[in-house]
């Protein structure tokens, strides 16, 4: 284990521009469409990669300590201590500062960032209902026929032919969130997307920005009225039925799912427009629909969801908190200082990855990366999102009607090449894809 090293003040501040402030700047909680545009057009995302790995040659691997006052903070440069910081949660905690005061706008009593026996109460609710330990969640039946229909009334609100865009896929996806975590009764409750998304926007400034009390308030007497009603065949009946001590706080770990899900929505339309780009990759997809046993074990289509995440993280920094003075190497990092693991530097190295810029979804099939790289769209350890396999499960079941009916291109942007590296970043936003009658096999 290699000790720590100090960065210097031109690299420091080579750092923030170049890989912390895009990061931020985008949006943490929820993404901000005209800096993601920006960030795409300026390759930020590819720069940040290329940034790391100067950092690397100049530093080593060893734990870099950025050269700032006031608190430590520390970039976690080589996979064997990605894996030592995410498999303690004791030690290195997922509720840091800066995450607790983000989150705290829309769900101050999530698991994420709760400590000790209230994290593993809620650790606990969230893995029995989001069924976390199975790749088929066990009522994958029901979700699946909702996701097949929000995806055909999709395809009959596009037309035959015609193109599709951000707004009108996430509409779709969202309304099947809300039937298959809240009920049929809050497909059209567009109002509680509209509020959480206006508390996110709050949490993207944490500290900086006033919390929305009453906004909080209502948000939540409005999921609590959802989930009273406990509809059979929905995550709320599995609230109902679950075994609980009394500090769930139920609706604040639904926040953070329906929050957590919107990139899903973006690994979604990612994987569509990866699989219109690569033809044979279409062709694959098409063959594991066609022989599925289930339309919940879809291998292919699930690794290219993951691929897309791979790709361009949706978390991009995973953030962790030392709870007490911790021996590294020779050296020791102090209570409170501050971690932070930059996924794209991981997923896109190409001095280690020889598939870093390439789609390669059947990398997934047996689980991520061999010989302990850190491949982690979900994060990794004790603190692994609890939806890691209910995600990619719902975003093959929307994307399986789509492909199967409908032929696939990308119209914007015009650089998606199988036969280019692929971009360091895919901006959902402005992603342009056209349908058209799928043509005989």
């Amino acid at each position: 284990m290699q000790g720590l090293k100090r960065a210097s003040l031109a690299d420091t501040i080579a750092t923030l521009a170049e890989v912390i402030g895009p990061t931020f700047a985008k949006g943490v909680i929820i993404r901000r469409p005209t800096v993601t545009r920006i960030a795409q057009r300026l390759d930020l995302d590819g720069r940040g990669v290329r940034r790391m790995q100067r950092l690397r040659a100049t530093y080593g691997t060893g734990p870099l300590v950025l050269n700032l006052p006031f608190r430590t903070q520390v970039l976690v440069m080589a996979p064997e201590d990605v894996h030592r910081v995410l498999d303690d949660t004791e030690v290195f905690s997922p509720a840091s500062r800066e995450k607790t005061a983000a989150l705290a706008h829309l769900e101050p009593h999530a698991s994420l960032i709760s400590e000790g026996q209230d994290r593993a109460v809620r650790r606990r609710f969230n893995e029995e209902v989001l069924d976390s330990k199975h790749d088929v969640h066990r009522m994958a039946a029901q979700f699946v026929a909702v996701a097949e229909e929000e995806a055909n009334r999709l395809l009959r609100e596009a037309g035959t032919e015609g193109d599709l865009e951000w707004g009108p896929f996430n509409a779709a996806w969202h309304a099947m969130v809300r039937r298959v975590t809240l009920g049929e009764a809050a497909r059209d409750d567009e109002a509680v997307t509209e509020m959480l998304a206006k508390l996110r926007q709050a949490a993207n400034w944490a500290f900086l920005h006033p919390r929305r009390k009453g906004l909080l308030a209502e948000f939540h007497a409005r999921v609590d009225h959802h989930l009273q009603r406990a509809e059979p065949g929905t995550l709320a009946a599995m609230i109902a039925a679950a075994d609980k001590q009394g500090n769930e706080a139920p609706s604040h770990q639904v926040a953070h799912w329906l929050f957590a899900f919107e990139p899903g929505a973006m690994a979604a339309f990612r994987a569509l427009a990866l699989l219109a780009a690569h033809p044979e990759g279409m062709a694959r997809a098409r063959e594991d629909v066609a022989t599925a046993e289930s339309r919940a074990k879809l291998p292919y289509l699930r690794g290219t969801v993951l691929e897309a995440l791979r790709l361009w993280p949706t978390t991009p920094v995973i953030l962790r908190e030392t709870r007490q003075e911790t021996a590294w190497g020779a050296d020791s990092l102090p209570r409170d200082a501050h971690l932070i693991i930059y996924a794209p530097f991981f997923h896109r190295d190409d001095e280690r990855l020889d598939n870093a810029h390439r789609f390669d979804p059947e990398q997934w099939r047996d689980g991520p990366r061999a010989a302990g790289w850190p491949l982690i769209p979900f994060s990794g350890g004790p603190g692994i999102c609890p939806a890691r396999h209910l995600v990619p499960m719902l975003a093959s079941a929307v994307l399986a009607p789509i492909i199967m009916s409908r032929d696939v291109s990308v119209v914007e942007p015009g650089t998606l090449d199988a036969g280019q590296p692929m971009p360091g970043l895919l901006d959902a936003f402005s992603l342009r894809l056209r349908l058209a009658p799928r043509a005989a096999a």
